[in-house]
């Protein structure tokens, strides 16, 4: 069970039509596809969620091979600064970095073993992943025409529910103007009916403009805003405007327990360091009553990986997010995944339970090499716009 070697690939996941949000546009994602190979003849795969990390992962590769690809907690001590600060080192990057690593680790140890991943990490709760379904203004793609009225998005929301019985619902605000948007989520609420509907406006307002927002915007029934304001101390400043829960992606579940807000965290499992990390961290916020989920964005490799930790911890109710019903092309074998009444299953097959497509591999990546990053360096090149509060 020993690492023989380690491989980074960046590739780029394509959207059917770039999605508005409150940075700009988004057409594509840009995501590092890690393998880890192993005496037994076995390839782990794990993905690094922040882009091109192919160069950290490769620099890590000397510390690890040789390395038992169990022993998980000695190989983040070899290559991660343990340091909270370091002058010389990226502890976030690094952390990001081996995460992916780490996931491909227990992929391999679950395909030597024969089992999935779920039951290395204590067996599965559920084996079904409730997901929302995502909405936002898209500007026309190469496949699609996207959505560019209140009405579009409606039908759009209308369609999920005739076509994948999709259950709930979340969507971007702080895109356009508030008049419109409020149009748009009153003729979104009448296509739903009853479902839950979730607001995400990417930390966009201040405290003053999200006071005035979520109280006309709550009369739709809003189950949860996320970042509504981008700091925990403003989100405070918001609980006794509406009763409606509060998510947020910076992750700091001592202020989250102190300043009771948010409710709910929200990330992958990069960020945390790799899959025994995060699920330190969830049964942590569960023991303050803090919830959490994941966000989408990722390859079928992570995201798989996060259908196995949300069968494996019960504290992960409500549904994670996804974007998934956008992507235009994916490296596994087994395609494009297509949640179904509101649910992704678990999949059963050893490790992530999912394989490896050298040929979408190849192609993804020399999508990377001809496009770039996305999210890229500069507005200009895609990313679609400045951040800007309002």
């Amino acid at each position: 069970m020993k690492i023989t070697a380690v491989r980074a690939t960046p590739v780029n996941i394509p959207f059917t039509a770039p999605y508005r949000f409150s940075y700009g546009s988004m057409a594509s994602l840009t995501k590092t596809v890690v393998e880890v190979d192993t005496d037994a003849g076995i390839t782990g795969l794990g993905e690094v969620a922040d882009g091109d990390r192919a160069a950290d992962v490769v620099t890590m590769a000397d510390a690890l091979i040789g390395m038992d690809i169990r022993e998980t907690t000695l190989a983040e001590r070899r290559v991660v600064p343990q340091m909270q600060y370091s002058a010389w080192n990226n502890g976030l990057a690094a952390r990001r970095a081996f995460g992916g690593i780490e996931m491909a680790m227990w992929d391999a140890r679950g395909k030597i073993e024969n089992v999935p991943l779920h039951t290395l990490l204590g067996g599965a709760v559920r084996t079904q992943i409730a997901l929302t379904e995502y909405f936002a203004y898209r500007l026309p793609g190469a496949s699609e025409p996207g959505q560019n009225t209140p009405t579009e998005i409606a039908n759009f929301c209308a369609k999920m529910i005739e076509d994948h019985g999709a259950r709930w619902f979340e969507g971007k605000v702080a895109t356009v103007g508030l008049s419109e948007e409020l149009k748009m989520v009153s003729e979104v609420r009448a296509a739903i009916g009853e479902r839950k509907l979730q607001l995400d406006a990417n930390g966009a307002w201040t405290v003053s403009t999200a006071r005035s927002a979520l109280r006309k915007l709550d009369r739709f029934d809003i189950h949860a805003y996320e970042e509504p304001v981008e700091t925990y101390e403003e989100l405070a400043q918001l609980r006794t405007v509406t009763p409606a829960a509060f998510s947020s992606h910076i992750i700091n579940l001592p202020e989250a327990v102190r300043l009771k807000a948010p409710d709910t965290l929200v990330t992958n499992l990069n960020e945390l360091g790799g899959i025994k990390r995060a699920a330190e961290f969830i049964h942590a916020c569960a023991k303050f009553d803090v919830g959490f989920r994941f966000h989408s964005g990722e390859t079928g490799i992570a995201s798989s990986a996060y259908l196995h930790v949300s069968a494996a911890i019960e504290h992960i109710r409500e549904p994670s997010q996804t974007l998934l019903r956008w992507y235009g092309d994916d490296v596994i074998e087994q395609g494009l995944l297509t949640p179904k009444d509101g649910y992704l299953n678990v999949p059963d097959g050893p490790g992530l339970g999912v394989t490896l497509d050298q040929k979408a591999l190849k192609r993804c990546h020399q999508r990377y090499l001809d496009e770039g990053a996305f999210p890229s360096a500069s507005p200009a090149e895609g990313y679609g716009g400045g951040f800007r509060k309002s």
